[in-house]
């Protein structure tokens, strides 16, 4: 078993593990217990009640943080034709057609988000071992299959982000940076609440949330009150 460090053990201490914060007062403590020397990311982990295994028991879906993501979003394009000019001038990272496939079938995956139109899905199809278990592979529910290349280029740079629930049924999304103030994380993690209940799945039955926390990169958990979450009104 591995050994957990003195500072890690001494972050644990700092957390109630018998209460379930209240949304703020959550956020005020995981900003407080960063401690690494880089800007960590914020995460946002809900177990569901849900089954993924059953088709109508999955949650896929994207959600567009209002504060942004905190990072700069490498985004690559696969097209065909006169769409590769769009892309290229839409903002696109990467662009390309056949000899990018074979480029990421080779093990380039210098790109945080993959978006296709359709004409070329079926070349696609066989980076799907690939790019299915690292969440890359464009899907026309989470927005990356389409023929809107500008609008959907701009939306994922701006703070779309696409997540879904893993084979537990735990859904990981991060949802800013330690740097961000309590408020903006609060923004972004109601924007995250509210997509989740958006994309609720026909088979999901009984008690749809189980637990939710909010971690730093480097720092303990902290369960948080989702049914507040979820009541909170924020301001525009």
């Amino acid at each position: 078993m591995a050994k957990i460090s003195k500072r890690v053990l001494d972050l644990q201490r700092q957390v109630d593990r018998q209460t379930i914060y209240q949304p703020q007062e959550a956020l005020v403590l995981l900003k407080q217990l960063a401690s690494a020397k880089f800007d960590e990311t914020a995460e946002f982990q809900a177990r569901m009640g849900i089954n993924p295994k059953y088709t109508d028991q999955q949650i896929r879906t994207t959600v567009t943080l209002p504060r942004g993501v905190g990072k700069t979003v490498r985004v690559a394009v696969l097209t065909l034709g006169e769409r590769v000019r769009v892309a290229e001038q839409a903002g696109a990272d990467l662009v390309g057609s056949e000899e990018l496939i074979d480029r990421i079938q080779g093990g380039f995956l210098d790109f945080d988000l993959l978006i296709a139109t359709p004409d070329i899905m079926p070349k696609v199809a066989r980076l799907g071992k690939l790019l299915g278990p690292k969440g890359l592979m464009p899907n026309p529910k989470a927005g990356t299959v389409t023929t809107n290349l500008p609008a959907a280029i701009a939306e994922f740079k701006a703070g779309k982000i696409e997540f879904r629930a893993d084979r537990t049924g735990i859904v990981h999304v991060p949802f800013g940076k330690i740097s961000f103030t309590a408020e903006a994380l609060l923004e972004n993690a109601k924007a995250i609440q509210e997509a989740i209940d958006r994309a609720k799945p026909s088979g999901a039955k009984g008690r749809y949330w189980r637990t939710v926390h909010i971690k730093s990169s480097m720092g303990p958990a902290i369960e948080i009150d989702i049914n507040a979450l979820r009541d909170l009104k924020l301001t525009a």
